[in-house]
């Protein structure tokens, strides 16, 4: 075939690998995050009234479950991925994850149940952490195993753009739900829209996402018997474990912390410590994330020419340097100027413009540290282990240590009545994983995985 006809066509390929993965990918991230843009409501649903603080961590405590589990789901879907085929098990995950979603939006309150609603609540929020644990890596690898070896960083950076831009479409939609029924209306029944929804956005994506075929780099190690058959003994057999401890500690751990402190600790920060509506806090974090996202391609294509390590530890430094000044700078613009140690009334954007710039610089460190984070951790490990290996060290980050930043945080600001204690644990970390990046963490964008398979990538077979 001559070379510009089969670009072109590995080019088409390309374009609808990016979307179909993409897609799917961001109405997993709608349906995991949807979650969290309701934990206010939630809390009043399915616990029992009397103790608000006691009922509200009680949610946050649900959904950081969530992330806990997110591990687990790796090493589980991470195998079938390996050992079946990435495409087969991001349709399993999906399905999870819609269905979980789903049952949400039907399931009775506290009121109704009593305490079976929470614990349902816990079970449904259990299975969409497993699910996640799943999708993430398959949809990075899928869309990594297509790209060229010098732009995987811009291509993968799309996939990065799901988990912002599934926030935002959940923001959007409950913010327009309420104010289209009303608060009253809302909180009694209007917040179930929301989950109902994942059913059409669920099938949608599923229907998208059969017309995909195999990576072209997985078949080609299957027709060679190359795949692994015992995949999580073979990532820590292989010495992959060391790896995947280094960019645990050294990459993920400080990327995951960032992301949620970033895109989550400051809404839960506007809502309930600074008391700010659903409505007015929804706007102004999703202003911002609507700005930032843009620079999910723009460092992932800049990783691609001067490395994605450089990337991934500015966003950590600057986080680690500027996230107590920036929850202060949202504090002063909503409330005025408030000692560390006050009682919060109910305050107003006065200055939203000063709070989405907050906000917005919050999300850039987002944007720099997630960004890259795709294309280094694909690029990290062998095709044979890849789904294991990337998916652990990807959601042990982003599910234990990132995932529980709005629980700690507000559990800690409440304890000491600081409004920014909580955000030492955050701080801490990112400046754990810059020091261990900086000194351990090498270079991965020189990396070539199809060398393994001894194809270039348009002739490993892209076109579909």
């Amino acid at each position: 075939m001559p070379r510009g006809k089969h670009l072109k066509t590995y080019d088409f390929s390309l374009r609808k690998v990016i979307f179909a993965s993409s897609i799917g990918t961001l109405i997993e991230w709608y349906d995991f995050y949807v979650f969290g843009s309701l934990v206010t409501v939630l809390a009043t649903v399915f616990f029992p009234k009397g103790n608000e603080a006691v009922a509200f961590l009680s949610t946050l405590a649900t959904f950081a479950i969530g992330f806990v589990v997110r591990p687990f789901g790796a090493v589980f879907f991470g195998r079938i991925g390996d050992l079946i085929g990435r495409k087969f098990t991001f349709l399993i995950t999906m399905s999870i994850m819609g269905g979980a979603t789903f049952i949400v939006g039907l399931l009775p309150s506290y009121e109704t149940i009593g305490w079976l609603a929470p614990a349902i609540l816990v079970i449904l929020r259990l299975l969409q952490g497993l699910a996640l644990g799943g999708e993430y890596g398959g949809a990075a690898i899928y869309v990594a195993e297509h790209a060229p070896d010098d732009k995987r960083g811009f291509f993968t950076a799309y996939i990065q753009t799901t988990a912002t831009l599934g926030l935002v479409i959940s923001l959007i939609i409950v913010a327009c739900t309420e104010a289209i029924l009303g608060a009253e209306a809302f909180n009694t029944y209007g917040w179930r829209i929301p989950f109902l929804l994942s059913g059409f956005l669920i099938g949608l994506a599923l229907y998208v996402r059969q017309s995909l075929k195999e990576t072209p780099l997985f078949d080609r190690l299957k027709a060679t018997g190359k795949t692994s058959l015992t995949p999580i003994r073979d990532s820590f057999r292989s010495g992959a474990w060391k790896i995947m401890a280094l960019a645990l500690f050294g990459a993920t751990a400080g990327q995951g912390v960032v992301w949620y402190t970033g895109q989550f600790y400051s809404l839960v920060f506007l809502q309930k410590i600074l008391k700010l509506s659903i409505i007015e806090s929804s706007v102004l974090v999703g202003i911002a994330l609507v700005l930032a996202t843009p620079f999910f391609l723009v460092f992932g294509s800049l990783s691609d020419r001067i490395g994605r390590k450089p990337i991934i530890m500015a966003g950590c430094a600057l986080s680690t340097l500027t996230l107590i000044p920036l929850f202060k700078l949202m504090t002063s613009s909503a409330c005025g100027p408030l000692p560390p140690i006050a009682e919060v009334g109910a305050c107003s954007p006065a200055n939203a413009g000063v709070i989405v710039l907050a906000v917005f610089l919050l999300v850039l460190y987002v944007t720099m540290v997630y960004g890259p984070i795709a294309a280094f951790l694909v690029e990290l490990f062998p095709g044979k282990i890849r789904y294991t290996s990337l998916s652990l060290p990807y959601h042990i980050g982003n599910g234990m240590f990132g995932g529980i930043v709005p629980v700690v945080a507000t559990a800690i600001a409440a304890r000491t009545g600081n409004l920014y204690a909580g955000l030492a644990y955050p701080v801490a970390v990112t400046a754990m994983t810059f020091i261990v990046g900086m000194l351990f963490l090498r270079e991965t964008n020189t990396n070539r995985i199809y060398e393994e398979i001894g194809v270039a990538p348009a002739a490993a077979g892209g076109s579909q």
